[in-house]
């Protein structure tokens, strides 16, 4: 299996690749409605305005709140977009969605300027694409 963590320029990228038993639409709706997306990804969804410069709002409820902008948006194929963290800084998530079969493949990159945070990025998505399966695996 390739080594998921890669140089890219000057800033550092995670690559997963995930097949799932699930048409792309399913997944789609997986990772780009609020509802869902609160389901498996770190922080929960409170507000996503689906279009390329669109906010998607993230909020725990009480004090952290993460705010970040929708960079590409080509349903059911490509959902990418910026965060900003003031302790760890621009970070770039891309998710693109391949037919294969009877499902779909996913790739998942996040792109990073800290090296030193990879491993334990790394851990946090691995534990969060298991929750994505789930979510599918239970409905959506």
């Amino acid at each position: 299996m390739d080594e998921p963590l890669r140089p890219v320029g000057d800033r550092w990228a995670l690559r997963f690749e995930r097949r799932f038993a699930h048409p792309p639409e399913k997944v789609w709706r997986a990772i780009t409605e609020p509802e869902h997306l609160s389901r498996w990804y770190p922080f929960p969804a409170t507000e996503l305005d689906p279009r390329v410069g669109g906010t998607i709002r993230f909020s725990d409820g009480e004090s952290a709140e993460l705010q970040a902008e929708i960079t590409e948006f080509l349903p059911p194929k490509v959902f990418a977009f910026r965060e900003y963290d003031e302790e760890t800084g621009t970070h770039e998530l891309r998710i693109e969605l391949h037919p294969d079969d009877d499902g779909c493949r996913m790739v998942f990159t996040h792109t990073f300027a800290d090296k030193t945070w990879a491993a334990q990025t790394e851990t946090g998505w691995m534990h969060c694409l298991d929750a994505l399966t789930r979510a599918l695996d239970e409905s959506v």
